[in-house]
């Protein structure tokens, strides 16, 4: 059995998935992960081109929620038992999946996806800041503190603070940084409340993105008209941002964690950034100031510190 570490944010959850054996090498795998949540951001930017965010973010919820659920058909697995289950997996759907994928959605109405990219690699840092606050067997140490202040000055880098955010749209960047914000929020209520339920991860995955898509589905009619038209392109983005970005991403994460391991599989986190950045440049043809590119690698430095544990010497036992 293998614990779960939350996707981007090195906070572990807990929850254990059994390893299961493969017929695709691990490392294949972990580049096809990169690969998916890297154009992830570039898919979101053409969704938005013709439909609302929360009617982007209910589209992808729904098709990550019909892939996630063939899987469980497959495997013959059932949804999770019991009330209290289900109203805290309610919440970690608001803050892992609903939240955080509208408001990458709104953010990137007005900010380039490469730019959202960016953002989201600082997960871990929040993360980390967080389980220092919130999980007392979260030791604070030199190295980690040392981490979140270099990840945060490459925060600072990317946002171009001595320019006095000239050029940058705060409300789209801030809104960014929050759905970042989101994601360790939500893997710490789920190491607190949801840990050894006795639950397949594929079962409470499955019952997280079906709550996501019901609360999505009640939310996007308040606040959105229908469509006059439907856009082919960002429909088909959509599509493939919740079948790969969300459902067959999850898979394929959870996959990388029983097989080798939480701390192997959370590096992906500092591959999409990178091929956020490629796919925004290369395909929207999005414009890159130096400070974007310096920063994410500063952000990256500084959240690999915080992920890294320092070696244990092994003491070299007396001569006879």
């Amino acid at each position: 059995m293998s614990t779960v570490t939350a996707p981007g944010t090195g906070v572990t959850t807990g929850i254990t998935t059994a390893p299961s054996r493969r017929t695709l090498d691990w490392r294949l795998r972990f580049g096809v992960l990169a690969l998916i949540w890297g154009f992830s951001f570039l898919l979101i930017k053409v969704g938005t081109d013709g439909y609302a965010p929360l009617q982007v973010t209910f589209g992808r919820l729904l098709f990550g929620t019909l892939v996630v659920a063939a899987a469980m058909a497959v495997k013959r697995e059932g949804l999770p038992r019991g009330a209290r289950t289900w109203r805290h997996l309610a919440v970690a759907a608001l803050l892992l999946n609903a939240l955080p994928f509208s408001l990458f959605a709104f953010a990137e109405e007005s900010i380039p996806s490469t730019l959202a990219g960016i953002c989201n690699a600082t997960s871990p840092l929040w993360g980390m800041a967080l389980s220092l606050v919130a999980l007392s067997e979260d030791r604070p140490t030199r190295r980690r503190v040392a981490g979140l202040g270099i990840g945060f000055l490459g925060v600072l880098t990317v946002l171009g603070v001595w320019q006095g955010f000239h050029g940058l749209d705060v409300t789209g960047t801030a809104l960014a940084l929050l759905a970042s914000l989101s994601y360790p929020v939500g893997w710490i209520y789920v190491r607190r409340t949801l840990a050894n339920t006795g639950n397949s991860h594929l079962s409470m995955i499955g019952a997280q993105l079906l709550l996501a898509t019901v609360q999505l589905a009640v939310v996007t009619p308040l606040f959105t008209s229908w469509p006059h038209r439907f856009s082919v392109v960002p429909l088909l983005a959509i599509a493939a941002l919740g079948t790969l970005g969300t459902g067959l991403a999850f898979l394929i994460q959870y996959g990388l964690v029983a097989e080798v391991g939480p701390t192997t599989a959370q590096m992906v986190t500092y591959f999409v950034p990178v091929i956020a950045t490629a796919a925004g440049v290369a395909v929207l043809g999005e414009s890159l100031s130096w400070s974007t590119p310096v920063g994410a690698v500063i952000v990256l430095a500084g959240a690999a510190l915080t992920q890294s544990r320092p070696r244990v010497r092994k003491e070299t036992p007396p001569q006879a």
